[in-house]
């Protein structure tokens, strides 16, 4: 079974997020990157897929140069090849990645398309849609359970929606997005990241196309603002320490 993984260069969430002064980029010079949970699940399902069934699995991501660090965190998971769809920094477009990613497709005989599914920095969930269509083949998102045919000719892919359970099957060639806790992404081995760093990367660089749309700025969101208040010092801030506490109900 051949499977191709698509992933993408994002920066680690969990920290301060700030802007450039011209306001068009995520100021990332502080910022370590990876990729999204749902893309590490993604490749995670891949492998296993390919250990049950047998076949490759290949990773790719459209981004700069720097991204070949994802990629090779993907080999030391288990993938077997790594493409890299170069960029000269401009950001593609949904259309225009789903475009440059059916361009690879079309050139291999992938039986299988998984992506996560949405990119942790946009979360646009388009990509996944567009590449199905651009390629005419079936298609299921927010998926949870994944069950290959015993002939490898069809998948089941399930997922939760409003407290129930849908089931799709769907033939071969087909493309999925993966979903957070479809499984537990194992640790890179020692073995698997000495693999990755020797191994040899792809490329290719898909011509940057305008997709009608302008980015006029980027700002950060207000965050809540905490404020603490003091009552008091010593045994003078008991009658305001009760007044809050009757406030609250608590001594009700």
């Amino acid at each position: 079974m051949e499977i191709l993984v698509c992933v993408k260069r994002v920066p680690t969430v969990g920290g301060r997020i700030t802007v450039t002064e011209d306001g068009q980029e995520i100021d990332t010079r502080m910022s370590g990157f990876s990729i999204s949970p749902h893309e590490e699940c993604a490749v995670e399902e891949a492998v296993q897929l390919t250990e049950r069934l047998g076949g490759t699995v290949s990773v790719l991501t459209l981004g700069p140069e720097a991204a070949v660090e994802q990629l090779r965190d993907a080999l030391a998971l288990g993938a077997g090849r790594a493409v890299l769809l170069e960029t000269d920094g401009r950001e593609f477009g949904p259309i225009a990645t789903a475009a440059a990613i059916a361009a690879e497709v079309r050139a291999h005989p992938y039986d299988l398309v998984l992506l996560g599914n949405e990119a942790a920095d946009t979360g646009d969930y388009q990509v996944g849609v567009r590449l199905a269509h651009e390629l005419g083949w079936p298609v299921a998102t927010g998926i949870k359970n994944l069950t290959v045919s015993s002939s490898s000719d069809g998948v089941v892919a399930r997922r939760e929606y409003r407290g129930a359970e849908e089931a799709y099957s769907l033939t071969l060639p087909a493309v999925i997005t993966v979903k957070e806790g479809i499984n537990l992404p194992r640790y890179p081995s020692l073995p698997g990241r000495l693999r990755a760093k020797r191994a040899a990367v792809e490329r290719s660089e898909p011509a940057w196309a305008a997709e009608g749309l302008r980015k006029e700025s980027l700002r950060v969101p207000a965050s809540a603002k905490h404020q603490a208040t003091v009552l008091g010092h010593g045994a003078d801030a008991v009658p305001d320490l009760v007044r809050v506490l009757d406030e609250w109900g608590i001594l009700s």
